[in-house]
């Protein structure tokens, strides 16, 4: 299982005011990711807190 805190696509909204997944999927990949039976999560791509920072800025 992989953890979204170290996820790339894991990014604060301060409009919502939580941490949101914002990976683009198209109409059918949502589906096909919130039907998944599968251990973790696809488009998981790790990154540290460097990494993260660096691409938020």
């Amino acid at each position: 299982m992989t953890d979204c805190d170290y996820c790339m696509y894991y990014e604060y909204d301060e409009e919502l005011d939580e941490y949101v997944c914002t990976v683009y999927l198209d109409e059918d990949e949502l589906a096909e990711f919130m039907t998944d039976k599968r251990r973790g999560c696809r488009y998981y791509r790790p990154g540290d807190e460097y990494t993260i920072v660096r691409k938020q800025n």
